[in-house]
């Protein structure tokens, strides 16, 4: 009896701890991911960061600083020509003069039709329905909240993308030494080849976006699409989102394109199923190179499962999670030798990496 209850008292402080820490690590789902990122963008930056160090002797810490000052320019290039005209776009789309009061809204919603008539119907309703006086102020502290809450994660993604350029070599040696001796190199190997993995997928998904906006954008361009450019960079954009993204893209395009005319729209279609076409059959095994190594079902059910689990925000980071699970099942499961597995290869090729 004594033995039974022992057994009994220490399998329910296991299943315990693992509610307990099954829970914890649901509350804290959110840094999780943010710590995902981090990793992720490591492995886009490590092997240009190598690579300067190889060839012109940069310290490690000189190009991490000189990455992020690249993307912080690149923003700035982006947004230096990008938003006057997308404000042209959307200053033309509701018609010009902006109303200065809500009179002038309410008036000018009332008489006036199309597009411009459902945007500002919509904005005069909810300013109408917003509370004034000091009801104002918890949504204020609410929505500045939000906006510190994000700033503050998004500094912390990328100060773990930076940390962890110096300590991942550390990390794998220490996981190494609480394995079997005979299963370090495999141990090694694997996690070397998820990063590159990781790594080749981010920027192969950074030039897609870049080569969807530009292509799509002067296709609609040359189509008369009206407020070409704001759709094409929604198309490069949502080109982060596997699936989902491309068809929204193209569906938005159809329906804008209607409002100018059947064939405009007709057009529009055409232009994002051919470069559709093009991205499965000739930019993607290019520019990608099968970086994760994912069949489109795979892909598919891998967004949905995540977005239905985790919520739409963590759809960015389902197909890294499903590219590392298919990895671990190939060397666990499948027996297969990751030293052996040909890495991909995109603007950067993979480092060379030591075994121990």
């Amino acid at each position: 009896m004594t033995v039974t209850a022992r057994r009994a008292a220490t399998a329910t402080l296991v299943a315990a701890a693992i509610i307990v820490g099954a829970l914890a690590l649901w509350k804290l789902r959110i840094v999780i991911a943010l710590l995902f990122l981090g990793f992720v963008i490591a492995s886009a930056m490590r092997p240009s960061i190598e690579w300067l160090n190889r060839r012109f002797r940069i310290p490690r810490s000189a190009g991490v600083v000189i990455h992020y000052l690249g993307f912080l320019a690149a923003i700035g290039l982006f947004l230096y020509l990008i938003v006057p005209v997308a404000i042209t776009q959307i200053d033309h789309a509701i018609g010009g003069q902006l109303p200065t009061s809500q009179a002038e809204l309410h008036h000018a919603a009332v008489h006036s039709h199309g597009i411009r008539h459902d945007i500002l119907s919509a904005i005069d309703k909810r300013l109408r329905q917003l509370p004034s006086g000091t009801s104002l102020l918890h949504p204020a502290i609410t929505v500045t909240k939000t906006l510190f809450e994000i700033l503050v994660g998004i500094l912390f993604m990328f100060a773990v993308g930076a940390y962890w350029i110096f300590e991942r070599d550390g990390t794998i040696a220490l996981v190494q030494s609480l394995v079997p001796r005979k299963h370090r190199r495999v141990t090694r190997d694997t996690w070397v080849l998820i990063d590159k993995k990781l790594g080749a997928f981010v920027r192969g998904q950074f030039l897609l976006v870049m080569l969807v906006a530009s292509l799509l954008s002067l296709a609609f361009w040359l189509d008369g699409e009206p407020y070409w450019l704001l759709l094409g960079t929604f198309a490069g954009l949502v080109e982060l989102v596997p699936i989902v993204g491309p068809l929204a893209a193209g569906a938005v395009a159809i329906v804008v394109g209607l409002t100018a005319g059947w064939a405009v729209a007709l057009g529009a279609g055409i232009a994002v199923l051919v470069l559709r076409q093009l991205e499965d059959y000739v930019i993607v095994p290019r520019v990608m190179g099968h970086a994760v190594g994912l069949s489109p079902l795979v892909v598919l059910v891998s967004v949905v499962a995540v977005g239905y689990l985790l919520g739409a925000v963590y759809v960015l980071i389902a197909i890294p999670i499903a590219s590392v699970v298919a990895t671990l099942v190939d060397v666990v499961v499948r027996g297969r030798d990751p030293a052996e597995e040909d890495a991909p290869t995109v603007l950067f090729p993979g480092t060379a990496e030591g075994k121990n």
